[in-house]
């Protein structure tokens, strides 16, 4: 392997370049990179903002910091506004540039701040006694809306902070749930939620009170905090927002609809749309105030469905659909500055693109071909935006006018620049009904066409999701490339990006084809690919790929060496019990009018067949797929008699995110393979 070269100064000279060997991609350089997101370009495209997450190994987790590219300077020297921030700063600029907002734990809570570009000139804008999760900024650049966490009963933010206080007293630990779900992925839920105040930033000083908006509105606002969600007026006079109706059971079928509520309180909040069986959100208004898009989904809650992108004339009250002709599926809207077109982000054949709409003509046509736009923001003439890909981790890029794009950052540059990533490539097959399915295929570390390698064959969760041309933070191809292992993905029926109909063809179908396309895709690799070693192959997934693992140990083992379940639904009749998403598996097995249905693809009615090994792990704190699953699937292996082994990080949810966690779970997953295929030995080579 031909060796990078590293220059010095020794003594004040230039020392003769050193060889650098390079060596393998490995779990602590991926818990090691650098986090790009949340850009933010300043409204004469000057300037551009973005959040910044990088690692702090010892303290075992992950700190933040607010950066400032200077577009008229040197991109690789950013002005590092904000650092050892513990939340995201959620960068914002005011309509006329003069200033940045976001959020910061200086003060020794996280409030709303502002700085000018340089940096020279910070202040802090809202003294609340809780913290604030989020905001939004009017273009009239003093009306300011601020989330935080609040009791629906409560009027002021002084009462919940007074009612927190209390608690905190409170010996008892007891946390009492008279309605509703629960609890939500990892926590139990009390009636806390939250809420929306708003902030004259005309008045002097930091205020400790906003204007509360939602007075007894039983919902998140925004839901998880995503502020997409929401949109203020040019004037600030009204804000529109997305939200399912206030007292619906969080995990149930509940669509969401669009409300409009006056941010000087003076009325409670209307709703603006609403369609039986159709869930709205994305709102997004035209910078002259005159227009609202926003996106329509038609399906089952939690079930993917085409997005109509619809267009409401606010003044006239007429609505109309946009891009009428399209399978669709957006997932991020907004305008462009100058309200000449919308932008659109949605998943697009194993990638996730970046789109232009007309809003006269409806016609879309696409900004990225290659890789994955997980955020982006515009300003007049110019668009900044993150992308991603197989091959790289996330990466800010501006477009100025008509120029090429152009890479602002190289995050992780250091570790990239000693562990070459393998290169990938885009398969397709025949997959089930005789339709076209994807997949990717990605060489091991140091490949030779003359070997053969071991396989690693991922299946994605969702199951509405996808293993495309993207990076990924927790299962990451490049690793399993590492560590010697050649690896194989498909994006089966159920994957999105492939149009409705494909997603859809799941629903009451988790067994079998999704199976088909698994089967079919794995024969299609190793026809086209003859570096495969399909004698030495073990077969991974998590959340419902670690359902199919689950079911692939008695329908479909003969080809692995392995397996490997990770949050996987082992008992499809308790997980429709106890999860969080309480209607989930209503709607992706039948109704539990029915429950016979859900016995025909339950993995643990035929766990007496499993033989082949299994490594079984979970999260302590896992409400999605609650950690007795995992623990059911450890069981069901040993009284089958198949060798297994089961991992429990008692403080990781339904992911793992804590750096050393991370490390430790491929560590564990790097051992089992090599056991079972003997590929230990023989993909060692240059670690």
């Amino acid at each position: 392997m031909p060796g990078l070269f590293r220059v010095a100064l020794v003594g004040g000279l230039l020392a003769l370049p050193s060889p650098v060997v390079a060596r393998p991609f490995t779990a602590k350089d991926l818990a090691s990179l650098d986090r790009i997101s949340s850009p933010s370009i300043s409204p004469d495209g000057r300037y551009v903002a973005y959040a910044l997450r990088s690692t702090d190994w010892d303290g075992n987790k992950g700190v933040n910091a607010l950066n400032v590219i200077d577009l008229h300077g040197d991109a690789s020297k950013p002005l590092v506004l904000l650092s050892g921030e513990k939340g995201g700063p959620s960068p914002s600029w005011s309509a006329d540039g003069q200033w940045l907002y976001f959020v910061s734990g200086k003060s020794g809570s996280a409030q709303v701040w502002r700085a000018n570009p340089d940096g020279s000139v910070r202040q802090q804008l809202t003294s609340f006694p809780v913290d604030v999760a989020a905001f939004k900024l009017a273009p009239n650049l003093h009306t300011l809306v601020v989330v935080a966490g609040v009791y629906p009963d409560c009027g002021t933010l002084a009462c919940t902070k007074a009612r927190d206080d209390a608690k905190a007293k409170e010996k008892g630990s007891g946390i009492e749930i008279k309605s509703g779900a629960a609890r939500w992925f990892d926590a139990y839920l009390d009636d806390k939620r939250l809420s929306l105040f708003s902030v004259d930033l005309a008045q002097p000083g930091a205020p400790s009170e906003g204007i509360a908006l939602l007075k007894d509105f039983a919902a998140n606002v925004p839901a998880d905090g995503d502020t997409n969600a929401l949109v203020l007026s040019r004037d600030g006079r009204m804000l529109y927002f997305e939200s399912i109706p206030p007292g619906s059971d969080r995990g149930a079928q509940s669509f969401s609809r669009i409300y409009a509520v006056p941010t000087d309180g003076s009325a409670r909040p209307r709703v603006l749309v609403e369609s039986g069986g159709t869930a709205l959100g994305s709102p997004a208004l035209s910078p002259d105030g005159s227009r609202l898009a926003y996106l329509a989904v038609s399906a089952p809650v939690y079930t993917p469905g085409r997005a109509a992108l619809m267009m409401m004339d606010l003044k006239a009250g007429r609505t109309r659909e946009l891009a009428a002709g399209g399978d669709w599926e957006f997932n991020r809207l907004a305008w462009s500055a100058d309200g000449q077109s919308l932008l659109a982000t949605g998943p697009a054949r194993g990638q996730v693109a970046l789109y232009r709409i007309d809003p006269a003509s409806g016609r879309v046509a696409t900004i990225t071909t290659d890789g994955s736009i997980s955020d982006f923001d515009s300003a007049q003439g110019s668009l900044a935006y993150v992308n991603e890909s197989l091959g790289s981790p996330q990466q800010l890029f501006v477009q100025q006018g008509s120029a090429p794009p152009r890479q602002l950052t190289r995050a992780g540059a250091a570790i990239l620049a000693e562990t070459p990533l393998s290169t990938s490539e885009q398969f397709s097959f025949a997959g089930w009904n005789n339709e076209t399915v994807y997949g990717y295929v990605i060489k091991p570390y140091g490949f030779t066409d003359d070997r053969k390698y071991p396989v690693a064959f991922l299946i994605h969760g969702g199951p509405q999701g996808s293993f495309g041309n993207a990076w990924s933070y927790r299962w990451n191809p490049q690793v399993w490339a590492g560590m010697g292992y050649a690896v194989v993905m498909v994006d089966f029926h159920g994957s999105t990006g492939y149009g409705t109909p494909f997603a859809q063809a799941i629903t009451a179908h988790w067994g079998d084809r999704p199976l088909e396309d698994l089967q079919k895709g794995w024969a299609a690799a190793l026809s086209r690919y003859s570096f495969l070693d399909g004698n030495r192959a073990c077969a991974l997934g998590g959340s419902y790929g670690g359902y199919m693992i689950d079911w692939m140990a008695s329908q479909w083992s003969d080809p692995w060496k392995c397996l490997v379940s990770h949050a996987g639904v082992f008992d499809v009749r308790s997980q429709a019990w106890v999860m969080d998403v309480g209607s989930f598996v209503d709607v992706q097995f039948g109704s539990v009018a029915d429950i016979k249905d859900w016995e025909r693809f339950n993995p643990a009615a035929y766990a007496n067949r499993w033989k082949k090994p299994i490594l079984v792990i979970h999260g302590g704190k896992d409400f999605r797929v609650p950690t007795e699953e995992g623990i059911a699937a450890y069981n069901a292996a040993r009284r089958a008699g198949a060798p297994t082994e089961l991992v429990i990080f008692p403080d990781e949810n339904h992911w793992i995110l804590k750096p050393q966690n991370s490390v430790q779970w491929y560590r564990v997953v790097e051992a089992w393979l090599d056991r079972w295929t003997h590929g230990g030995a023989a993909a060692s080579a240059g670690k």
